[in-house]
């Protein structure tokens, strides 16, 4: 999803909870990685590997000129002959500590992923959650995103809000690097989208 159909996307969410929802989630994100500095751990289950997310992630990182929130992925069926960015396993979570963020997207509950996080947030990272709402992942997470069965999206439109909110900083650095034209390309793209004015 490119930044004109994200612009489209929040347009038609105006008025809902899930426009704050997001850039909360963001911010949380982004504040986390960017004062922590110590990397972001992407993980899903093993029935929902968060590709996608990733790749938004790590194209926010580069044109918000933001390098920690470029993911490692996290893989539940990492082999060692995978190309390096696929060939990190599950083991990475077990080595998690102070300063690093672990970003868990799963749809449903995964009672060994859970214990592997349990065993993180333990070690000092920062545990963000990213799923239906229920069970001890959400209990577990410093900051959390529910995206219950039946909502009025699904998890990967969040995540597409959750990736776009994280490249855009509001709140506290200026502007770095190339994200001034990514800036006003967003403005644009609202400009562009938005409702004619009334007449007079």
């Amino acid at each position: 999803m490119d930044a004109v159909r994200v612009a489209l996307l929040r347009e038609v969410l105006a008025g809902t909870e899930w426009l704050g929802a997001t850039r909360r989630f963001a911010g949380a994100l982004r504040g986390s990685v960017v004062s922590h500095g110590g990397g972001l751990l992407l993980v899903g289950t093993a029935a929902y590997e968060p590709w996608h997310l990733a790749a938004h992630l790590v194209d926010e990182a580069a044109w918000s000129g933001t390098p920690e929130l470029a993911p490692t992925l996290v893989r539940h069926a990492a082999r060692p002959g995978d190309p390096p960015h696929l060939a990190v396993g599950l083991g990475r979570i077990e080595a998690a500590r102070r300063g690093e963020t672990l970003l868990v997207v799963a749809p449903d509950g995964d009672a060994a992923l859970l214990e592997r996080v349990h065993g993180a947030r333990r070690a000092g990272a920062t545990v963000l959650a990213l799923g239906d709402g229920d069970g001890e992942l959400q209990a577990m997470a410093h900051e959390g995103l529910a995206v219950p069965e039946g909502a009025e999206l699904d998890l990967d439109t969040v995540q597409h809000l959750v990736s776009a909110a994280a490249g855009e900083d509001t709140v506290s650095s200026p502007p770095r690097g190339r994200r001034r034209f990514r800036d006003r390309l967003a403005a644009l793209a609202d400009s562009l989208t938005a409702p004619p004015p009334t007449p007079w």
